[in-house]
């Protein structure tokens, strides 16, 4: 956390997840100013489930209503990109990580970011919205929360849909009101 003159606090919060969880309409729904985007044709087997990926990062920024700021990092979600993962992180103050419930293997997915973004997540704080769960099981929630419980890493599970501005900015407000306490 910044303060500035006007002890206006800034965060720099990162947006994270595999390739269609829905960062890049995060950020957009989320952005009070016009969003910088990184979007450029698939080119690889992401042809397949959308037509543009994200292939260096994504920003906007948010006012919250105690007018403080947030600044919105959305990383590119493909492996191949994860370098631009550790340069975006630096300086966070807290991670929010995008699932997609209906890929294959969400948990597997939730396993890979975290161990990816770990050192940011063990000097901050962690949110994870899931996405697409419009028909998501109980047990898939559950099954997120109890791996996130067995490598102790304390974190608030919700579904969300990232087109929906009030359900994003909910799990941003959870995050931010984590890393003030």
């Amino acid at each position: 956390m910044t303060a500035t003159s006007e002890s206006k606090h800034i965060y720099k919060i990162i947006v994270a997840g595999p390739v269609g969880a829905g960062k890049t309409e995060a950020i957009r729904v989320l952005s009070d100013k016009g969003v910088v985007s990184t979007e450029a044709l698939a080119s690889d087997e992401v042809k397949n489930i959308k037509k543009t990926t994200t292939v260096a990062m994504d920003y906007g920024i948010m006012k919250l209503d105690s007018n403080e700021q947030v600044r919105l990092y959305g990383t590119p979600g493909q492996k191949r990109f994860d370098f631009m993962w550790e340069i975006l992180s630096e300086n966070a103050l807290g991670l929010i990580l995008l699932i997609n419930a209906e890929d294959e293997d969400p948990v597997a997915d939730l396993k890979e970011y975290l161990e990816s973004f770990m050192p940011l997540v063990k000097g901050s704080a962690l949110v994870v919205g899931v996405t697409h769960a419009e028909n998501m099981a109980w047990d898939l929630h559950q099954r997120l929360s109890d791996y996130l419980v067995s490598v102790n890493v304390p974190a608030n599970v919700s579904a969300v849909d990232a087109r929906d501005k009030e359900q994003m900015r909910q799990l941003v407000r959870s995050l931010v009101y984590t890393i003030a306490d």
